[in-house]
């Protein structure tokens, strides 16, 4: 089975829209998949997931592996009977996870020790067992150890992982195919993850190194680890650029709208982050000019819906200022209705850039969005301007004053 195919591209970019068929049903690209790190995403039921638009989602091995185990999700039947969640389900390797316990792991050439978060007990994870825990879940898209680095590494750390990540790739991959078949069409897909931190001759050796395996698809991972956003930016157009054409990309943990766009630009297909639900929960709902904070007193009597154009439940049915006065409350249904409204977003944006691709209209799409859409950083940063004058003008009339 031709597992993906290339529909339409950008005549001025690197975009593509295309399908990615796995055994489980198409995802359309490019794509955004919500995180659902322990077999939920959080507040959601499967339905209302679907009904943002999401046609997949992505699980943590990690997670999976400590609570509830491979034996209680395999005798449910697989992650996905388990989660009642029939559609596609790319499942991570867990590498992010372990990178972020620095201080309870022990990288070795073997793979990675550490100790559970939950209650200190002592786990390994390797290339071998990771692609054994997936097969377990029955993962529709699996993802190999990765060594991931922070931006703060220096270059010998940086190309030590670098290399780590090659050889545990290999040994993944030979695992991999001697259990399973690789002519079976209802096969999992096992994507390679381009590392390197931040040196680009790494990255290019990187792209190279996983371009030339047989993988049914590449991600870019490392990034999004502390640097500032335009190193982001700058690297990611770079790497994607290297990676083969006829396969999936996959850009690992980034999901701001902004960066959605632009990344696609740059040839992305499929994204994840945790981003638009956990700022949801926060009370920071995203709009066509930005994300806005509906615990804000404006929004105190505010008796229509948080975005006008929005077709999802919280604005269909409710006012902001009811979800002003659930997040005030601390009422749970709060962090459900902004969880819905969020991804309903996303999926909206990533429905217009589909349509804008295939009607040669991306640029434009583009342009017209980041004219409007203001990025948190920016609108903070709005904020402290505002706060600065605000002092300024008030000593100034305790200057008159006195």
């Amino acid at each position: 089975m031709e597992h993906f195919t290339i529909l339409a591209r950008d005549a001025q970019t690197r975009a593509r829209a295309g399908v990615l068929r796995t055994r489980r049903g198409d995802v359309h690209t490019p794509a955004f998949m919500p995180v659902g790190t322990q077999a939920s995403v959080k507040s959601l039921t499967p339905d209302e997931i679907r009904a943002t638009g999401s046609e997949i989602i992505l699980a943590n091995t990690y997670h999976l592996m400590l609570r509830p185990g491979l034996e209680i999700i395999q005798a449910a039947g697989g992650l996905h009977a388990f989660m009642g969640w029939p559609h596609p389900i790319l499942t991570d390797s867990g590498g992010f996870q372990v990178y972020s316990l620095a201080s309870l792991r022990e990288v070795t050439e073997r793979g990675v020790r550490f100790r559970s978060h939950i209650d200190g007990s002592l786990h390994e994870l390797t290339p071998e067992s990771v692609i054994a825990l997936q097969l377990g879940f029955g993962s529709d898209i699996i993802m190999p150890l990765d060594d991931v680095v922070g931006y703060d590494s220096d270059l010998e750390c940086q190309r030590e992982a670098a290399d780590r990540t090659h050889r545990w790739l290999l040994r993944a991959l030979d695992y991999f195919r001697a259990v399973v078949d690789a002519d079976d069409p209802a096969r999992p897909w096992l994507f390679g993850i381009v590392q390197g931190g931040f040196d680009l001759d790494l990255r290019r050796r990187s792209c190279d190194f996983v371009a030339g395996l047989p993988l049914d698809g590449c991600a870019i991972g490392g990034l999004s680890v502390g640097e500032p956003k335009p190193v982001m930016l700058a690297f990611l157009e770079e790497v994607a650029r290297l990676l083969p054409e006829d396969k999936p990309r996959y850009l690992m943990g980034v999901g701001s709208p902004e960066d959605l766009w632009v990344a696609v630009a740059a040839g992305i297909d499929l994204f994840d982050c945790v981003h638009p639900t956990r700022v949801a929960r926060h009370g920071a709902l995203y709009t066509p000019e930005g994300r806005v904070d509906i615990t804000s007193s404006r929004y105190r009597a505010h008796f229509g819906p948080v975005d006008e154009r929005c077709d999802c439940l919280a604005c269909t049915q409710f006012t902001a200022a009811y979800l002003n006065h659930l997040f005030r409350a601390r009422e749970l249904l709060a962090y459900r209705l902004a969880t819905i409204h969020n991804l309903r977003f996303i999926q909206r944006e990533m429905e217009r850039i589909r349509r804008a691709i295939k009607e040669g209209r991306f640029v434009i799409e583009l342009e017209e969005f980041l004219a409007r859409y203001r990025p948190a950083d920016q609108e903070a940063a709005a904020v402290q301007r505002r706060r600065r004058a605000e002092a300024k003008r008030l000593e100034e009339v305790r200057d008159v004053d006195e």
